[in-house]
């Protein structure tokens, strides 16, 4: 029994250590190939550089049309965030304590917009802000990214929600408490773990959306998903360039990981993540 035990113990380490790897390698390759030159890229297979050089992270840290392009992707990321956070309480707590006719239904309706494509809301957004002069802002693209980061936040905000007691709504009221008061200092403190669950998904879905960002903008919203793709040139593709530009992409969504890491893993234990 006890080398059963062990046996799988032994596996289950092994497949560990296997996904890991798994994982991991490509993030380390993208990193691996930032250091080197582009002749060494694409001539030799290594996994360490040959010919150490930070000339890449150089050029994105000096070129404005790279670091503007992250700079544009966090304002309206940061906008977008929360906008969805501030639109999505509300909701959520409206569909956690109150019934109203058609209140199920319009709570699926915004899950549909969640699961519908972006492409299919492409053509109205490019034509509404043309007439209304949005088109390359930065308040565009947060606006347009609410049609699918609104209905998560409200479906992971409700789900915590619904987990915390009626009687607390109403004892406060009982206490004299307003309603402001009471979800300001009271509830909203007892649903935080899903702020920041709702804040990460809302932060990482507009982090990494490229097809609307790069239609609704041309030059002065601009973003890192988009100027990416100038890498490709007549000359070929710059590895070395856009292996440096996609690790600092990775690094915002690293650091709201570590920010919000418990409030995650609370979130997969509710079941709403």
């Amino acid at each position: 029994m006890r080398e059963a035990k062990q046996s799988a113990t032994y596996w289950r380490a092994l497949f560990l250590v296997a996904y890991l790897v798994f994982a991991i390698l490509p993030i380390y390759w993208m990193l691996n190939m930032s250091f080197k030159s582009n002749e060494e890229i694409v001539s030799t297979l290594s996994l360490l550089p040959n010919d150490f050089t930070l000339e890449h992270y150089r050029t994105i840290f000096t070129d404005p049309s790279w670091y503007s392009g992250y700079i544009n992707s966090m304002i309206y990321v940061a906008m977008n965030t929360v906008i969805s956070i501030t639109v999505a309480l509300p909701a959520a707590y409206a569909f956690s304590r109150y019934r109203f006719i058609g209140d199920k239904h319009v709570f699926f309706w915004l899950l549909t917009n969640r699961m519908t494509p972006p492409a299919v809301f492409l053509l109205p957004f490019f034509q509404l802000y043309t007439t209304v002069g949005l088109m390359d802002t930065h308040l565009g693209v947060a606006l347009a990214h609410l049609v699918f980061n609104v209905p998560l936040a409200v479906w992971i905000l409700e789900g915590f929600m619904s987990g915390v007691p009626r009687e607390i709504d109403e004892t406060a009221y009982v206490d004299g408490y307003s309603f402001p008061r009471f979800f300001l200092t009271i509830f909203l403190p007892l649903i935080k773990a899903g702020v920041g669950v709702a804040a990460f998904f809302c932060f990482m879905f507009s982090w990494v959306e490229l097809l609307l960002a790069r239609t609704l903008t041309s030059v002065n919203a601009k973003p890192i998903v988009a100027t990416m793709t100038r890498t490709v040139s007549a000359s070929g593709m710059d590895w070395g360039v856009l292996a440096a530009a996609g690790v600092l992409t990775i690094v915002p969504g690293g650091i709201v990981i570590w920010f919000v890491r418990h409030y995650i893993a609370k979130g997969f234990a509710m079941g709403r993540v």
